[in-house]
């Protein structure tokens, strides 16, 4: 143990080592900071940008906050950017809590908090927006918090990111902060690249160690067992616990009942009930389905579950009270509150996106206060929001993608068992998997083995981002400043692994060239004719053998049944008696009963006496019946006996004349001219004559397959090669011939284009410039933008959405035809950005503007109140860029702004940042 004059020392060294700014930092915390954070503080103090890549529950944010201690020491901004509101507002409070509300703002779709701050933050679709408009907010500006910059992979928003990072002022100082990903190196070399000095912090410690489980009927088994030298397996116990159990459901699923006794996984409050046991609550349980997620909390209410004390539950209901207050009492009737309440005093919630926000935002209060005690969430609760628990149940290993099931990937199991172990709460977390039928603990154990993933960018140019790119800094520096994307970076990666293999390629070509060269003559030009006339004889020998696979269909196609065949090869080969011709019922030519489009399968008799169902592969030349018997009108094909009999009948009718084997099939083709030409000029070739040729014409293969070979990967290089920015010169096409774009000017078309961020960005602004909208009221002018933001979630819905009648449904057709239009102008350019209006919510955003009930609108559209709120708020957004971008004397722009008082009520009023 060091003495105390050891410690002083320590002390004063750790003193020396930080700087002023640092030094004062750490005194705002009660617990000492790691070395991770310290080696990103100290190199952000010293000027450095910094890249900090670390496990979920670390404590990433803590370098996030000296940033904002730095700005307001040095007296300059600090933008602290999130990629979802909710982590928006959530650090806005904990910013508020410790500099006061005076000194920080909030700027995000649904807020503008004090906007001028020294300390503002915001999501980072915000900053994108400001750094395009050139806002004079920007003025100060020295450093940029990216929380969850791994984001950038996200193939819907992670262009984003790669936006602000290339076009932020070289004076911004980016601390980007990341979930441990395998190729941060890659990525900080990049930012190096791009934003100068950065210094890349990878820390794969957890600060709270994370123990790994999983649940097998009534027992917790550990997953892993450790060795003396601190290697670890899996659990022998556990391997052979789950074998016995699937060999027991497998029994239990033949004879059709359940073991008595056995604890039912699919039952949520048995598992509860055994974590709160082993002390394990609160917990988080992932369950990847919305109406599971609600499912499992009334289970566990049905149960009789109740997790929480007197006391607990006075508590929860006054903060419940408290924070749903402003929502009219009618709402909350509908979205059936007391029942909600009820569950949260029992320490029970549920957690998704189809919550109204403010619901979710109590559940997230009264967890991170320890008095709800188990939530059933789906996987976004793992996205950014601040919400730890002492475990993490996982029920299934596959969630729905939208599109099919798909395993979790290593990554995925990461972030969620990520929310394992509070940081200065729990001495450890606890990631407990549930087992099912069919669940192999050595796949478990892969998924927690492998504690990274790599981070691939999604950049791609927008219509948006071009005109405002081009009208900042000209398309040749737009082009160029393009090429600076992470994607570009990673492609270029890549191509130079496949120039390498190109440069060995080709000096192995000049090898092979040399050692087929001919004293006698050009060897490439004889080897040339040689392949000509190979591929001339293989080209006939494909054209007489689809000729006689065409004879062959049309022969078995009138087979009938009694004829006697001689199968002329195979494993089948020799006589046999047609039982069934096999021809498709509707007389069809070349299609068979088996359907494949393989021509008849005839059903025979052999003289083996078996029954074999037959296909054209059978028959490689034609066939024609040798003789014909006759078969009993009850034939059982099935009965020895009759096989036997009808087996000797054909032995009667033909005899022994042709019980022989049959004869192969010969080609008799008669020589093609082009084949004759090409062999006397080969005879006539100086290098046929040479006494080394067929050496010759061995290194002349190798050296045409290589060749091949090497134009392929000269192909893939190109393709690689400068992609970001030949996809940016397709969208300029485009917005060439559409008038938005003129050489090296925006035009006025364009200068509306560049004030309009939606995906559908182009088709917005095509039905401003038609004037699509102008004789809308703001209900239906909300139908008709809400297609434009709004996205089914069942894509196989194959309903007609309902949609209002009148002016509203003439103008959603002609959006309609204007995509269209759009469409086949993108397909002529090479490109696929724009994506079908999707009319799902027109009549529940007609609606709500109209001043229906909540009720009514949530019956009729069948929708989740998050979810409506969320589409809500959206479209709000698009509503307020058409405001600012409608043409000079249009009416829309007035028509949005009453759209967007229309529909700015009740819940969807309200935005939390308290």
């Amino acid at each position: 143990m060091s003495t105390p004059a050891e410690r002083y020392a320590a002390f004063r060294q750790q003193q020396a080592e930080s700087g002023p700014a640092l030094t004062s930092f750490r005194g705002l915390y009660e617990f000492e900071l790691d070395e991770f954070q310290l080696d990103a503080c100290r190199a952000l103090e010293a000027g450095d940008g910094v890249l900090v890549a670390a496990p979920t529950g670390s404590g990433k944010t803590v370098v996030g906050e000296f940033a904002v201690h730095l700005a307001v020491q040095r007296g300059s901004k600090c933008f602290y950017t999130t990629p979802i509101k909710a982590l928006s507002n959530q650090k806005y409070n904990d910013l508020v809590r410790r500099y006061g509300a005076a000194r920080v703002g909030l700027l995000t779709g649904d807020n503008s908090v004090n906007g001028e701050a020294p300390i503002v933050v915001m999501t980072t679709e915000v900053l994108r927006n400001m750094l395009y408009a050139g806002s004079p907010t920007l003025a100060g500006l020295a450093y940029v918090v990216m929380d969850e910059v791994h984001y950038l992979a996200d193939r819907f928003r992670g262009a984003v990111w790669e936006e602000v990072i290339i076009h932020l002022p070289e004076s911004v100082r980016v601390v980007a902060l990341s979930a441990t990903v395998s190729n941060a190196e890659e990525f900080g070399e990049w930012l190096g690249e791009v934003r100068g000095d950065t210094t890349v912090i990878v820390d794969e410690h957890r600060p709270v160690p994370l123990w790994q489980h999983m649940l097998v009927g009534k027992r917790m088994y550990d997953l892993f067992v450790y060795e003396g030298d601190d290697s670890q397996r899996v659990n022998p116990a556990l391997m052979r616990i789950t074998r016995d159990e699937a060999r027991l459901a497998q029994t239990r699923g033949r004879r059709g009942y359940s073991r008595p006794g056995r604890v039912n996984t699919s039952n949520r409050a048995d598992v509860i009930e055994k974590l709160d046991a082993e002390g394990l609550l609160p917990a988080i349980t992932f369950i990847f389905s919305r109406a599971g997620c609600d499912a499992a909390v009334m289970q566990c209410n049905y149960a009789g579950l109740r997790l929480t004390t007197d006391r607990e539950r006075m508590e929860i209901r006054h903060v419940v009270d408290e924070r749903t207050a402003h929502l009219p009492d009618e709402d909350l009737a509908v979205l059936g509150y007391l029942e909600w309440r009820d569950c949260l005093e029992r320490g029970l919630a549920a957690h998704h996106a189809g919550m109204l926000p403010a619901f979710k935002e109590v559940v997230e209060e009264l967890f991170t206060r320890g008095l709800v005690k188990a939530v059933f969430a789906t996987e976004t609760l793992a996205l950014g929001i601040n919400m730890p628990a002492r475990s993490v149940v996982i029920e299934k290993l596959d969630k729905w993608n939208g599109e099919t099931h798909a395993d979790l990937t290593p990554g995925e199991y990461t972030q969620l068992t990520g929310r394992a172990g509070r940081r200065g709460i729990d001495v450890e977390g606890h990631a407990v998997v549930i087992w099912q039928p069919g669940m192999d603990p050595l796949g478990v154990a892969g998924l927690a083995g492998t504690r990274t993933y790599p981070l691939r960018s999604s950049f791609q140019p927008s219509y948006n981002m071009a005109v405002n790119l081009v009208g900042q800094v000209g398309r040749d520096r737009a082009r160029t400043l393009l090429e600076d994307s992470f994607a570009q970076f990673q492609a270029d990666r890549a191509v130079v692994g496949l120039a390498r293999q190109l440069r060995k390629a080709e000096q192995a070509l000049e090898g092979y060239a040399e050692a087929m060269t001919c004293h006698l003559g050009d060897f490439q030009e004889y080897a040339a004719m040689r392949r000509r006339l190979s591929d001339r004889e293989a080209e006939l020998s494909r054209q007489r053998g689809a000729a006689r696979r065409a004879q062959a269909v049309q022969s078995l196609e009138v087979l009938r049944p009694g004829d006697v065949i001689r199968v002329p090869g195979g494993r089948r080969a020799g006589l046999a008696v047609v039982l069934d011709p096999g021809v498709n019922p509707r007389g069809v030519s070349g299609r068979g009963v088996n359907g494949r489009g393989e021509g008849p399968s005839p059903l025979v008799l052999t003289i083996g006496k078996q029954v074999k169902r037959l296909s054209a592969a059978d028959f490689p030349v034609p066939v024609e019946p040798i003789e014909k018997i006759r078969i009993p009108k009850n034939f059982n094909a099935r009965s020895p006996k009759e096989r036997a009999d009808l087996v000797a009948t054909m032995h009667a009718k033909i005899g022994d004349r042709d019980l022989g084997k049959p004869e192969r099939a010969r080609d008799h083709a008669v020589e093609d001219e082009e084949v004759a030409r090409l062999r006397r000029e080969l005879r006539r070739h100086p290098c046929h004559g040479c006494d080394e040729r067929e050496d010759h014409a061995r290194w002349a293969e190798r050296y045409h397959k290589l060749l091949r070979e090497t134009e392929g990967l000269r192909r893939r290089v190109e393709s690689r090669s400068h992609v970001i920015a030949r996809t940016f010169d397709r969208v300029c096409g485009v917005l060439d011939q559409l008038g938005y774009l003129d050489g090296e000017t925006v035009t006025e078309q364009g200068r509306r284009l560049a004030k309009i961020y939606t995906e559908l960005d182009l088709l917005t602004s095509e039905c401003l410039r038609a004037g699509v909208w102008e004789g809308l009221d703001p209900a239906e002018l909300a139908a008709c933008v809400s297609s434009l933001v709004y996205e089914s979630r069942q894509s196989d819905d194959t309903r007609s959405p309902k949609i209002p009648g009148g002016a509203a449904r003439d103008a959603l057709a002609e959006m309609v035809r204007l995509w269209g239009e759009l469409e086949e102008i993108e397909r002529d350019h090479g490109l696929s950005f724009i994506r079908e209006p999707d009319l799902g919510f027109a009549w529940a955003a007609f609606r709500w503007a109209k001043g229906h009930s909540l009720d009514a609108v949530l019956t009729d559209c069948d929708l989740a109140a998050g979810d409506f709120v969320r589409w809500v708020k959206q479209l709000l957004d698009l509503l307020g860029q058409l405001k600012d971008a409608s043409p000079r004397g249009a009416k829309v722009g007035d028509t949005a702004a009453k759209a967007i008082e229309a529909m700015r009520r009740g819940v969807v009023a309200y935005s939390s940042v308290s």
